[in-house]
């Protein structure tokens, strides 16, 4: 893929795989402008079609994963929308999250530090969350007088820790270290900080070593169960696991078992292959 964003940079890693976006404005903590959300879309939309590219790592350069939208080049602006200018903002910025959800490949953030307002909600969006021992994560909304549920976090959050620690978090704005987010579970394991990235690098690596057609099933089914009773749930599943039955991988997988080999999934990287 060639792009040539504004804030960011995008290495994809051809012997695992795993393509890193990080956002590159370390000197404004990582804010987002018009041009970034834009962009970042684009780029994590394009993925989806990209058969090289079987996993994603967000991070961000510097000491901030990401700090919201910028204060210079959003924030101020907007005073100066009505309601339909409003609008399309609060859209284009919830697009973000919902292409980060849409992608069916396995998203794993690297929250090397500071994740507070939007940047706090896309590391939400993402699969997996790896967080440095310094990382702080915060909803701010309230803080600036505006809903704490935004760009999807009144969805997401919930789902991740729970409906009352999501609740206190979207009602105060508060910001919590890297310590308490492991143990309400907002992450999903604490490092050093300079093994942030490249922890969430491996982990990134393992999955897109893995099955990519039943990944992408899997994300499919957490994405659209939520809606559904369990006896829907069920019949859904049982439904995608008779497609995946039908795929090489299934085979392979059964093969390799068999002549107690290493597994290598469809498109998988050589140097990276499953153990039986």
């Amino acid at each position: 893929m060639t792009i040539a964003p504004t804030g960011f940079r995008y290495d994809l890693a051809s012997d695992t795989g795993v393509a890193t976006l990080t956002l590159a404005r370390p000197e404004r903590l990582n804010a987002l402008t018009f041009a970034i959300y834009r962009e970042l879309r684009e780029v994590i939309d394009r993925t989806g079609a990209e058969d090289d590219v079987r996993a994603l790592v967000l991070t961000g350069e510097g000491r901030a994963f990401c700090s919201g939208g910028d204060v210079e080049d959003i924030i101020g602006e907007l005073f100066s929308r009505d309601m339909q200018g409003l609008l399309d903002f609060t859209r284009a910025t919830g697009a973000l999250i919902a292409s980060l959800r849409r992608v069916r490949k396995p998203v794993v953030a690297a929250i090397n530090g500071t994740a507070v307002g939007a940047g706090a909600v896309i590391a939400l969006a993402c699969d997996i969350r790896v967080a440095s021992a310094s990382a702080k994560l915060g909803f701010i909304f309230p803080k600036v007088g505006l809903c704490g549920a935004d760009m999807g976090a009144g969805y997401l959050l919930p789902r991740v820790v729970g409906l009352g620690r999501a609740s206190e978090l979207l009602f105060t704005g508060d910001i919590v270290g890297a310590e308490e987010a492991l143990r309400i579970g907002l992450v999903n394991r604490m490092v050093p900080p300079e093994q942030c990235v490249p922890a969430a690098q491996a982990f990134a690596a393992r999955l897109a070593s893995g099955p990519a057609f039943a990944h992408s099933m899997t994300k499919q089914m957490l994405e659209s169960e939520h809606g559904l009773t369990l006896e829907q749930a069920i019949e859904a599943e049982a439904q995608a696991q008779a497609i995946c039955m039908q795929h090489p991988d299934f085979r392979a997988a059964f093969d390799a078992w068999t002549a107690k080999r290493p597994i290598r999934f469809a498109g998988a990287p050589r140097d990276f292959q499953a153990k039986p």
